[in-house]
């Protein structure tokens, strides 16, 4: 469903009437989370007068509402929470790496009401499911000014008023742009910067695609291969906007205007398997896969160039799959796919200063297949608040000496199943001084106000 040229001005217009708005009260919308790790992508919550340890008699729990099943984080703006699921209907769900369960059932948008947890709206539309790890939607919903954006595990992208839920536009990846849906989905969450919404599509020059924000036309095309499962994302550096493209073969910068190469530097994580987004710290750019697949980027000062600085080796370095990595004062944070435990790296060489269990699964000794947390630091402090696959908020003190346990809370029962455990894979939204986390039954909001 596209508009015309006057429906485009229409819907420009209204959008741009709230994004003036927003301009002059930034300070009041500092708070919101309106897409993956945040309002910048980076896995920084801004916001003051958060807790500084988790007390010992846990934190108190807001509300608690009933969904169905996803990976999908949810996103907060302007008041709502948007959390997007799969209302299973015929079928049987497993999960195996390496074959499709055929499912039918619906995929939902719903909006909540970020005080009471009640439901606003809601969006559902029929979706057949043919994908592994079959439990919902991976990506969390963009809000972007008066419009949410969405896209589906089978490829539905959409673009949905934030109000009330009508569909301003809409496509299907597969069926208009002839793209093969990944074994594990779609899971690029789309990424808006201006007019033009970015992801990773696939297939012979469209491995990433922009569109028009407002219609969902096509504006360019670049890289051949497929999607793999990796959000891009935008920095500012060597005088340059790059667009960063990890896809399954290669980090690759490009002009986000008009999608033409400014560098690459290849590296194949097996499987496709190009998850977390590439971090960056200062004048280095880690990127990260599964197994022994990780590169630390040096990128030039002056123009949009950059050099391999060196690739980690089995047992350093960390190889991350399903949560991002944070970067910051010349050392990576993040969880490794193999041994499954919080891996503290020098950005120097790629060597291990310290590793421990504590945030994935506490009792563990050995190793862990995927072992996943969600890290999210609180800005300007070396204080992180960790959401466990075991369902668990952390806040814990993360330095190059060492992990500080700050203390945990227990907010929701982990519901999805890997490698013979129960798991919550789904990164939370931290605003208004509350954390949001789902699992595949519910979506909880707790106190995080001090």
């Amino acid at each position: 469903m596209f508009f015309g040229q006057i429906d485009r001005f229409r819907i420009f217009a209204m959008v741009a009437a709230t994004c003036c708005a927003g301009i002059a009260t930034t300070d009041l919308m500092a708070d919101d989370w309106p897409g993956w790790m945040g309002p910048s992508r980076d896995g920084v919550y801004r916001e003051t007068g958060i807790i500084d340890a988790v007390p010992e008699e846990g934190l108190k729990v807001k509300w608690r509402t009933p969904i169905a099943g996803g990976y999908a984080g949810p996103a907060v703006a302007d008041g709502r929470v948007f959390v997007f699921d799969y209302l299973k209907t015929e079928g049987e769900a497993f999960n195996d790496a390496g074959q499709r369960a055929n499912l039918k059932g619906q995929e939902r948008l719903t909006a909540l009401d970020a005080e009471t947890g009640k439901t606003l709206w809601q969006y559902a539309y029929d979706r057949p499911y043919s994908i592994s790890y079959p439990a919902g939607p991976r990506c969390t919903p963009t809000v972007d000014g008066d419009l949410v954006y969405i896209l589906g595990s089978e490829g539905d992208l959409q673009a949905l008023r934030v109000s009330d839920g009508e569909v301003v536009w809409k496509r299907n990846l597969p069926q208009d742009l002839g793209a093969e849906v990944p074994i594990w989905g779609f899971a690029s969450h789309p990424l808006i910067d201006g007019d033009t919404l970015y992801t990773m599509v696939g297939g012979e020059g469209q491995s990433i695609v922009a569109f028009d924000k407002w219609t969902g036309e096509v504006k360019w095309k670049a890289i051949d291969g497929n999607a793999g499962y990796c959000t891009p994302s935008i920095i500012d550096h060597g005088g340059a906007r790059q667009l960063i493209v990890y896809h399954p073969t290669a980090v690759t910068s490009l002009n986000p205007t008009t999608g033409s190469e400014y560098w690459s530097i290849p590296i194949a994580p097996s499987f496709d398997m190009s998850i977390a987004r590439p971090m960056v710290d200062g004048d280095l750019m880690y990127a990260s896969g599964i197994r022994s697949e990780s590169l630390m980027i040096q990128l030039d000062r002056d123009s949009p160039k950059a050099k391999e600085v060196w690739r980690g080796e089995p047992k350093e370095a960390v190889h991350s799959a399903n949560a991002t990595p944070i970067f910051t004062g010349g050392v990576v944070y993040g969880t490794d796919c193999v041994q499954g435990n919080l891996i503290a790296v020098d950005a120097k060489d790629g060597s291990r200063l310290w590793s421990t269990f504590e945030a994935t699964k506490p009792d563990e000794k050995r190793f862990i297949k995927h072992g996943t947390a969600f890290l999210t630091r609180l800005a300007d402090t070396d204080r992180y608040l960790i959401f466990s696959e075991t369902g668990d908020l952390q806040m814990a003190k993360l330095t190059a000496a060492g992990f500080e346990d700050l203390g945990r809370f227990h907010v929701l029962e982990p519901t999805a199943e890997a490698f013979g455990r129960s798991v919550v894979w789904s990164h939370p939204a931290y605003a208004g001084q509350t954390a949001f986390a789902r699992n595949d039954h519910e979506i909880v909001a707790v106190d995080l106000a001090k």
